[in-house]
Parts: structure tokens; sequence; C-alpha cells
């Protein structure tokens, strides 16, 4: 089931009795799991039916047993499993000649229970009976973390969802310098919204202000210099990025150098370097591939190559190992000067 869909039902009050929330994505698993314990029961009825358990605590067996218990003076009990993937009974050894304990219980389910069981960063295996009793009985979501590429969109969606607005470099930034997050993003975005009136527009100064990424120093304006091997404003960024660290920590920085010079490494071996393609294949907006064509031009595969070795000399300096200084400063004055020179 989609996520959309999955909170359209449960907004619109109508619940199943096993609802199992997998994948690598914490956010949306969060989002319907927090739903469900806020919003299906009155602060009244929780008193007497919401249970909140986490899979480390208890036992499938123990879980079934709460489950199968009716509500009181409510339409529904609700009994929610966080981290549901410790539960270690819930799927049997692999040499096991068990049947799983839950399949029953998905056969023939309360009716009146909301169960919900958050298994989070592992998935159950599709050969498996459970796997096939789950899909079968239960709503089943799976929710899997976003390619990179599509972070700036999900934050733009996100953003108008919620009834404002966001520039694309303003989008861009809060996702190179945040990662692949959606929990922090959408916590970063909470505080914007607090600041600014319905309807508003993010923008760089309200981001730089409140998230505390500097709109001029930080590492997509560091990119955009080096690729236009802009010497004097790519060694300016740096050095006020590595005077700032705990803003822009090093392993962040290499992480998101390397990203980029990976794209451009793509651009070069792309038979086809039409503005959709290409934005399709390195995973940019299209409006960026003009930036990353003059980026290619800039440095061709036997330079990009000498750069992601020099990503991983300074990846090796700042954990302690290799020559050379270990300090920030020193480490980004060098990297720049080499990629640059």
């Amino acid at each position: 089931m989609k996520f959309e869909a999955l909170m359209s039902g449960l907004k619109g009050g109508k619940y199943s009795p096993v609802y199992f929330l997998q994948g690598n994505e914490p956010y949306y698993i969060d989002q319907v799991s927090d739903f469900i314990e806020n919003k299906v029961l009155s602060e009244t009825e929780k008193e007497f039916n919401q249970t909140v358990i986490y899979g480390r605590d208890t036992d499938i067996s123990s879980v079934i047993t709460m489950a199968r218990r009716y509500p009181m003076m409510s339409n529904h009990q609700v009994v929610i499993v966080k981290e549901a993937q410790e539960i270690k009974d819930l799927v049997p050894k692999k040499n096991s000649k068990n049947e799983p304990a839950l399949i029953p219980y998905l056969q023939r389910p309360q009716p009146t229970t909301l169960l919900v069981l958050c298994h989070k960063h592992k998935a159950v295996d599709k050969r498996t009976k459970l796997y096939k009793a789950l899909a079968k009985h239960a709503v089943f979501f799976e929710s899997n973390r976003l390619y990179d590429s599509k972070l700036p969109a999900w934050i733009s969606n996100h953003v108008r969802q919620q009834g404002y607005k966001i520039g694309d470099d303003a989008c861009i930034l809060l996702s190179e310098f945040i990662g692949n997050d959606l929990s922090r993003i959408a916590h970063e975005l909470d505080k914007l919204f607090l600041n600014i009136d319905k309807g508003g527009t993010i923008d760089m100064e309200l981001i730089e202000k409140y998230v505390g990424i500097s709109k001029e120093f930080n590492v997509f304006e560091l990119q955009k210099a080096i690729g236009s091997r802009d010497i004097l404003q790519a060694n300016r960024i740096a050095l006020h990025m590595a005077a700032n660290e705990r803003n822009n920590p090093l392993m962040m920085t290499l992480g998101s150098l390397s990203a980029y010079f990976n794209k451009i490494m793509t651009y070069h071996f792309l038979g086809d370097r039409s503005e959709r393609h290409v934005a399709m294949a390195i995973g940019v907006p299209p409006f960026f591939v003009r930036e990353y064509a003059r980026a290619a031009g800039n440095y061709p595969p036997s330079k990009v190559a000498r750069v992601f070795s020099l990503l991983r000399e300074c990846d090796m300096r700042s954990k302690g190992a290799g020559t050379g200084s270990g300090q920030t400063t020193d480490i980004m004055k060098e990297l720049v000067y080499k990629i640059l020179h």
C-alpha cells in the first residue's frame, strides 16, 4: 500500500486489524504509527485500550495475547510494537519446521484491535510463509529510503503540502546539507514553518537564520565554485567551512564532493546528452544540467579519477592515517588546491 492511501484510510476512520510497516526509511513508519498512537483513541480510551511496547521487551506470543483482548468502553484497542524487528521469535530460525506463530492470528485477527508492527531497517524475506501471510491478510506497507536525487523534489512537495513555498536553490541546499534523513529534514522544516506566515516562502536567508546553513558558505556553493574553477571563491568557501566545522562536518563535505564528482564522471560516459536524459541519468533537476556540463568540460575523466583519489586521501587523514596534518583547515586548503590545479 502507498503511504498516501494508507494515511487517507486512517484519517477517514477506516481501520484494519493488522498493520505491518517495514523498510529502511523510518520516517514514513513513524508517521503512520504516530498517527495511530495519537489519533485513533481519545485520551480517556487510551488509558485502558492502548499498549505501546518495544520488540526487545516482548515475544510474539505475548503480542498475540495482547492483540486478542477486547476493548474496554471503546470500539477499538491499539497495540503498537516499535522496533518489531527485535522480536526474537517473530521469524522462526532458518532450519526450523515451526510455522511462524503470527500466521494463525493474521488468518483470524481480533477485529476490534489495531495491531501495529513497526519493523524498521529490515525486510521480511518474500519467499517465506510469513511474508505471504502478511501480504494477504495485513495492511503491508514498505517504507523505502529515497535516492539522494529525489530529496529536493520531496522537500518541495512536503513544503507545499504544509501550505508553504520554497525555492529550488533552498531545496538543493537543504538536501545537500542534511543528507538523506527525512526525519531530520522534516524537523528542520518545522522550525522554519514556525517563523513564517502560512503561505510564505522559505528562502536562503531564512535557512541561514534558523537552520544555521550559510547561504554563501556551504558545500553546495563550494561545488559550484570548484566546478566552474573559480579559485578565489572556492578557497574562500572552503576556509570558511573549515573554520565552522560544527555546521560543516568534514565527512559530510567529503561525501558531498564525492557525489558531485560521481555525477560529473557519469556525464562523461552518457551517449544521450539531452537535458532531460542527463537530468534523469545523474539525478539532478534539469536546470542544473548546464552547470554539470560546464564542470565536465573543466574536469576530464582522468582528472575526476584523480579527485576521487584525493578525497580518499583526505578521508584517511581526517581519521589519523596517512601523511600530512589532520586539521580540517589544512585538509580543506590542500584538497581545494589540488583539485583546482
